[in-house]
C-alpha cells in the first residue's frame, strides 16, 4: 500500500488499524488533534516497526483541518496509498435538548470530512490509476439511535457509492461496519458500556485486521464478526417499527 493515512490515529481502532498497517511495513501518516500524543505514538511505530512516520495535527470538525488532510493526499511527490477515514466520536447527548453546537461538531467530523478528503483522494488515485479507500461507519448505521446513527449511515451509503463510481479505475473503496470494541469511545462519549455483555464486545486489533483484509481483497462493505453479520441481516430484515422500538435512542445507553 505504499504510504497510508490515518485519522483518528492517536487512540482506538484508528490506532489499531495504523500498527496493522506498519506491521506490513507501510509508511504512515497520522492524523489527530492532540499533536503531542501523535507525536510519542510516531517515534514507537519508527523504533518497533521500522517504517517512516509522519504526524499531521489536524481537527477534522473544522474546515481548514480537513483541508489541510485533503491538501496531503492529494500530494503528487508524496503519494498516499491508503486513506483511513476513522475520526469520530460519540455526541454524548440526546437531539432533543443536546446543544447544536456539539451536533455540527459531529456533523463535520463524521460527514463533512469524510467527504472533503475522499474528493480529494479519488481525483488523485484515479489519475495515477491506483489506491484505496478506507472508511469507518458502524452498526449502528442500520439502526435508529439517533444523529451518531445517520453519519455512520451516510458513510456506509456514500461509500457504496464511491466504489461504483471507482470501478475500472484501479482504485478501491471499502467500508467497515463494527460493533461494540473496546476502546475509550464509550467513556468519552459518558455511555455506560456494562449494559452489554463481555461477548458482545471485540477486540479493536481484530476490527483492524478484517478492515484491512477487506480493503487487499477488494470488498466493499465488511461487517466484521459472525455475530455482527447475523445482527446485520436481522436489522436489514426487520420493519423499521421495530428497530427504532428495539434499536432506537434507548439502545445507546447514555449516562
Amino acid at each position: 500500500m505504499g504510504t497510508a493515512l490515518i485519522t483518528g490515529a492517536s487512540s482506538g481502532l484508528g490506532l489499531e488499524i495504523a500498527w496493522e498497517l506498519a506491521a506490513e511495513g507501510n509508511d504512515l501518516v497520522l492524523v489527530a488533534r492532540n499533536a503531542d500524543r501523535l507525536a510519542a505514538i510516531a517515534e514507537q511505530m519508527r523504533q518497533i516497526a521500522n517504517v517512516r512516520v509522519e504526524v499531521l495535527p489536524a481537527d477534522l470538525s473544522t474546515e481548514a483541518g480537513a483541508l489541510a488532510v485533503a491538501d496531503r493526499v492529494s500530494s503528487a511527490s508524496r503519494p498516499i496509498g491508503l486513506l483511513v477515514n476513522n475520526a469520530g466520536f460519540g455526541l454524548g447527548q440526546g437531539f432533543v435538548g443536546g446543544g447544536l453546537d456539539r451536533e455540527l461538531e459531529g456533523l463535520d467530523t463524521m460527514v463533512r470530512s469524510v467527504l472533503i478528503t475522499c474528493h480529494a483522494a479519488a481525483a488523485t488515485m484515479t489519475q495515477r490509476g491506483y489506491g484505496g479507500i478506507l472508511n469507518v461507519a458502524s452498526m449502528t448505521a442500520l439502526t435508529a439511535q439517533g444523529t451518531y446513527s445517520a453519519h455512520k449511515a451516510w458513510v456506509r451509503t456514500f461509500t457504496e457509492g464511491l466504489a461504483a463510481s471507482l470501478e475500472g479505475t484501479g482504485v478501491n473503496a471499502t467500508v467497515v461496519c463494527p460493533g461494540l470494541i473496546h476502546s475509550e469511545f464509550h467513556e468519552r462519549s459518558h455511555v455506560d458500556s456494562s449494559q452489554w455483555p463481555a461477548v458482545a464486545f471485540s477486540k479493536p486489533s481484530t476490527i483492524a485486521r478484517a478492515a484491512v483484509e477487506a480493503v487487499r481483497r477488494g470488498h466493499v462493505v465488511v461487517t466484521p464478526t459472525v455475530r455482527y453479520r447475523v445482527a446485520a441481516g436481522l436489522l436489514r430484515m426487520a420493519p423499521r417499527s421495530l428497530v427504532r422500538r428495539f434499536a432506537g435512542p434507548g439502545l445507546s445507553g447514555r449516562e
